[in-house]
């Protein structure tokens, strides 16, 4: 479940298991006051902040994802896809494709960031490395 103020407008989106490289979404609008206390008592502050960019390039629309708070300094693109057989060119400015590495996954990404918040506070050497 994703919880998303944007502007004036908020939404709540319901994500279905992946299959392959797609997965079912279901978004809907609701109030903003509903989405700012959902953001607050079931998220805890750990909520995701950025900024989303589209970016035309090689035929199709990127969504890039450029991220502040937690994950200060992460830039991840995204592409919707028509279909899942369409080909996927990416183009010169893609670093390299993670569909599939859950190295990448928001989740894992957020939880790798607010672990290495705590050991700094508690004054711990960072013990995660990349795999």
């Amino acid at each position: 479940m994703r919880v998303r103020i944007s502007g004036d407008i908020a939404t709540i989106a319901i994500k279905g298991p992946r299959i392959g490289i797609a997965r079912p979404e279901f978004e809907y609008e609701i109030e903003i006051a509903d989405a700012e206390r959902m953001l607050s008592t079931v998220c805890g502050g750990n909520t995701l902040e950025k900024q989303r960019f589209f970016v035309e390039d090689t035929g199709a629309t990127w969504y890039v994802d450029v991220y502040g708070g937690i994950l200060q300094g992460a830039v991840i693109a995204e592409i919707g896809l028509k279909q899942e057989t369409q080909e996927l060119i990416l183009p010169p400015w893609i670093g390299k494709e993670v569909t599939n590495d859950p190295f990448y996954t928001k989740i894992n990404m957020r939880d790798r960031a607010l672990t290495t918040h705590h050991q700094e506070r508690l004054g711990r050497p960072d013990t995660l490395s990349a795999s």
